[in-house]
């Protein structure tokens, strides 16, 4: 057998590295982990398969808009001057014309490119100068753009001196793209394992707070740990959780972390300028972000707050307001989640944003819960239609005041309403127009008394007020003041609302619950049938 020349052992040899080489970066890619420790072995894979001196590893950043040395395998030389350092997309772009492109990869030979034009980071290998076209001149420049799968630039490979010191031919950049593919998929990985983390966090973190909303119906607590949870979980340092207070109509601060509760409350958004933010224009996922600027406009005040961890470039955070809503047991607006300071200085992705909607609804899970717990034991004790003390509640405020007026001779009134002709305008007009009656009335009542004193809904149209500290003189003025307030009331032209009243007091050992009622609720039927408003009882 003929023994093989020197040219083709050689041969032989190069193909044998480019294939090792080739291997290694496959096998360290699957290998994943942390990337910055991978990418200076993948660079050094890299130049033991294409032959090259001198490999770096572009990675773009989206937070900044711009690609960072992040490995550089070759001289010490080399290293110095290029590792860390930073371009911007703006300055790679005249280098990846299509004028330059080889087999997917750019090949910049010496004279086809002005080098003066160039300002980003350089290094200038110490190699010979020729004019052999076939020959690596110093000033040439081989690089390979590495995409994803959707072809958007996650970095720039490139690489110089060659071993061989001639310019690659066509099989050479075939492999050179080759492993570009390789190294591109690691990145890619690398940002799928980074969000796949993220997703889990996300999952563990809203498992703990159903737990939570089993556990306890304190709302507070709960919101405290969605704050948290949203900020472990997806990256927000500063969260907190505003619930609108319908009487100060502006929102409240009830959790926040990254923020103080006293910080907050001193930019309190009443409910009309919160709703001007809450744009369709600016929905995403359920969750409003919008720009900085436009918030401020929208709402009429100057920047106050201003974010920290700001990037640069088109998917960049920005000093942008991220707000999502949450909504109350009537499907309105029950209160917003504000998050700011995004660690990574990034938008949030559309994932992202569906896992912070999906907090938002646990945080509207707890204050439905906490509302719906709270009506519940609002109830017991009141009236569903006319929000008043029930007979409940009224029994157990009478034995109250007649035991302090045994005990301490505190004297106090009992007065017992009953609205006349109510038949008739339900006959009439319906119940629905009853109920409206009835609600306006218990309204009315509670209008009417002073601090201290109690309305109740005895049943029907039925009512009775317990006057604290009140003799017969403090009770005719309170129905005087009941009185004027009934015929003041819209009530239609055919239908006016009248009320008899049956006044006891109870004072010293004469103060018994039953003796009282009975004697105001016969006080009242006797005003009824006499056709006057108040009768007391002797």
């Amino acid at each position: 057998m003929e023994s093989p020349t020197p040219s083709r052992s050689a041969a032989h040899r190069v193909t044998l590295a480019r294939l090792t080489g080739l291997l290694e970066v496959t096998r360290l890619v699957r290998t994943g982990g942390d990337l910055e420790s991978l990418l200076p072995a993948l660079a050094a894979a890299a130049a033991e398969a294409l032959g090259f001196r001198s490999v770096v590893i572009n990675v773009y950043e989206p937070a900044w808009d711009e690609l960072r040395a992040a490995a550089v395998h070759g001289s010490a030389e080399a290293r110095a001057a290029l590792l860390g350092s930073r371009t911007t997309r703006e300055e790679w772009a005249p280098l990846l014309d299509p004028a330059f492109e080889r087999e997917g990869c750019y090949l910049l030979r010496h004279g086809e490119f002005d080098w003066d034009e160039d300002h980003s980071p350089s290094y200038v290998p110490d190699l010979p100068r020729t004019d052999d076209p076939a020959l690596w001149h110093p000033a040439d420049a081989l690089i390979v753009p590495l995409l994803d799968g959707r072809g958007e630039l996650l970095g720039v490979v490139s690489v110089d001196e060659p071993v061989s010191m001639r310019r690659p031919a066509d099989d050479e950049l075939h492999v050179l793209a080759a492993l570009g593919s390789h190294v591109a998929q690691a990145l890619e990985d690398a940002i799928a394992a980074a969000e796949a983390q993220r997703h889990r966090a996300a999952l563990e973190h809203l498992l703990a707070v159903s737990a939570r909303l089993t556990e306890t119906l304190a709302v507070r607590p709960i919101l405290q740990s969605v704050c948290e949870a949203i900020r472990a979980a997806l990256g927000f340092s500063h969260v907190s959780v505003e619930l609108l207070d319908d009487r100060a109509g502006r929102t409240v601060p009830e959790a926040a972390v990254g923020w103080s509760l006293e910080e907050i409350a001193r930019s309190g958004i009443d409910g009309a300028a919160l709703e001007r933010l809450l744009d369709p224009l600016f929905e995403v996922e359920g969750c409003y972000l919008l720009p900085g600027e436009v918030a401020c406009e929208r709402l009429g005040v100057a920047p106050g707050y201003r974010t920290a961890h700001n990037g640069r470039g088109p998917h960049a955070w920005d000093h942008h307001w991220l707000v999502v809503p949450l909504q109350g047991t009537d499907g309105g607006l029950a209160g917003v989640i504000w998050v700011d300071e995004p660690e990574d200085r990034l938008l949030p992705s559309g994932t992202r944003l569906q896992t912070l909607r999906t907090f938002a609804n646990q945080a509207s899970m707890a204050i439905a819960a906490a509302a719906a717990f709270a009506e519940a034991q609002y109830l017991a004790d009141h009236d569903p239609l006319t929000r008043l003390g029930n007979r409940r509640a009224f029994t157990r405020q009478l034995a109250q005041e007649t035991y302090r007026a045994t005990r301490y001779g505190a004297p106090f009134a009992l007065v017992v309403l009953d609205v006349d002709g109510f038949k008739g305008l339900n006959d009439r007009h319906g119940h629905t127009a009853g109920d409206a009656a009835l609600a306006a009335i218990g309204a009315v009542l509670q209008g009417s008394l002073r601090m201290g004193d109690h309305a109740f809904r005895l049943g029907g149209d039925e009512f009775a007020l317990v006057l604290d500290h009140s003799g017969a003189a403090e009770a005719e003025l309170v129905v005087h003041r009941v009185c004027e307030a009934l015929d003041a009331l819209e009530t239609g032209e055919d239908t006016s609302l009248r009320a008899s009243f049956g006044v006891a007091v109870g004072a010293g050992e004469t103060a018994d619950p039953e003796a009282l009622l009975r004697a105001a609720d016969a006080a009242m039927y006797e005003a009824k049938r006499a056709g006057e408003r108040l009768r007391l009882a002797p």
